[in-house]
């Protein structure tokens, strides 16, 4: 006779295709949690219990390392991109989300600190794609004369306040994220997510 696992070891009822959407969703929110605590290389086996599902569904909706982290960082300029279009919406809200995302996403750091200049490792071209989306979404709301206005200051400047939380602990790198913006004296708005009600 095999004995019922307590309450914190069950699993919710499986509700078959319709949790689809809700798992993807959960297993992004859990992986960007995971790797803003154990970095990239964090087994994909703690990203799908913190999702609270098994590895089998991790493993149908990412099957490998590389497309979970794609998903992560494609939601995290998704972000940016909304904030940057959103009503009203200016340079310095767009950096607080942007830095919000250097503070929660160990991916997001890495595709940020990419070699502006176009040297070193090559890195995979999807990840040069979305460097380019947070490029345009931030030039957007470039004022005229702003600081950051000319070729190649936008996303150096980006990159150097990523660089600033490299190998940060988690509950250090918005503290170092901002000292950066302040030294470059570029002003960002609240740290949050976009929606501001999301995560």
């Amino acid at each position: 006779m095999s004995r019922d696992p307590s309450e914190g070891e069950r699993r919710p009822q499986n509700q078959g295709p319709k949790a689809a959407p809700r798992n993807r969703a959960a297993l992004i929110a859990a992986a960007r949690h995971v790797y803003a605590e154990q970095g990239l290389g964090a087994p994909l086996s703690a990203v799908a219990r913190r999702a609270g599902v098994g590895q089998g569904v991790m493993y149908r909706h990412f099957p490998d390392r590389d497309a979970v982290a794609a998903a992560v960082l494609e939601e995290n300029v998704r972000q940016v991109e909304g904030a940057a279009a959103a009503p009203g919406a200016d340079l310095a809200g767009a950096l607080g989300v942007v830095t919000w995302h250097l503070t929660e996403s160990a991916a997001f750091i890495n595709l940020l600190h990419l070699d502006v200049a176009g040297g070193g490792e090559p890195v995979h071209g999807y990840a040069h794609d979305l460097s380019a989306r947070v490029e345009v979404a931030l030039r957007r709301l470039l004022p005229p004369g702003h600081r950051l206005a000319p070729d190649g200051a936008l996303m150096l400047a980006v990159s150097m306040v990523s660089g600033a939380v490299v190998g940060a602990a988690r509950q250090d790198r918005e503290r170092r994220a901002l000292a950066a913006w302040r030294l470059l004296a570029v002003e960002v708005g609240p740290v949050r997510p976009f929606p501001a009600s999301a995560g």
